[in-house]
This record gives C-alpha cells, structure tokens and sequence, in this order.
C-alpha cells in the first residue's frame, strides 16, 4: 500500500513538474504576430478592435505594428515579399495563412463587414481570436 501511495506521489510530482515547465515555456516564448497596415481613416476602427482583441493575451503575444506609409513599413514589406496595394495584412507565426478547423483563412484586407466592400478580406475578428487562441493554446 504504502509503494502505492509513493508511486502516485512520484507520478503527480512529476506532472506537475513538466506542466510547469510546458507554461514556463510558452510564456517565453510569445506568439509572434505581425501587423502591416494603413493609418487611414476607414481603417482605424478595425485596427482599434484588433489592438483589443490582442491586448486580451497579455504577454503571450508579441505584437508588431508596421504602417505600411512608413521606411520601416516598405522595408518589412520588401522583406514580407508584399508588392500589391493591400489595406491590412497580419502574420501569426510568420504567415498569413492559418487553418482553423477545416477552414483556412488568410488574415488580409480588412474585416468582413467592415470597410469598403473592394478590399474586405474573408476574416471576422473571431476568426482572428480562434486563430491566436489556437497559436497561444488559450481556452
């Protein structure tokens, strides 16, 4: 009984252990999220919705801001490989490109619903939460 009783305690310590260390990790290591963007009127809404919806997972993002008017935003867009005239485009983990279930949704243009109709993208800030949620492993 009592070999029982140590080999649980042995087990637990051991869990508990390597869930910590899994946590320590993943906070060392925040998603890297990359927004390049235009500082236009019908743009800032959705820019300030999204700047909420990141700042709902703290240090577990690390959160990149390139406005694409800028030096600094041409050159991340020459590295990026960005040629076209696009509104808004967010990396999550180097790409735009992420599969959420058995959808893949590419985060550029601005939200659906939102901005005009030409340059809306086929994403809702839902889409982004379940994305970031599922890059962070957030519940």
């Amino acid at each position: 009984m009592k070999r029982t009783i140590y080999l649980c305690l042995v087990v637990f310590f051991i869990l508990s252990v390597s869930l910590s260390l899994s946590l320590t990790i993943q906070a060392a290591n925040p998603v890297k999220v990359d927004v390049l963007y235009m500082n236009h009127g019908p743009l800032i809404d959705s820019l300030n919705k999204m700047k909420a919806v990141f700042s709902g997972y703290g240090t577990l993002l690390n959160v990149s801001w390139h406005d694409f008017d800028s030096q600094e935003g041409e050159q991340f867009m020459a590295r990026m490989g960005i040629k076209q005239h696009v509104p808004l485009i967010i990396w999550i983990n180097g790409t735009p490109k992420v599969t959420v279930g058995v959808k893949q949704i590419t985060f550029a243009g601005f939200p659906t619903g939102s901005g005009p109709a030409f340059f809306q993208g086929k994403w809702t800030l839902d889409d982004l939460k379940t994305a970031l949620n599922q890059a962070t492993g957030k519940k």
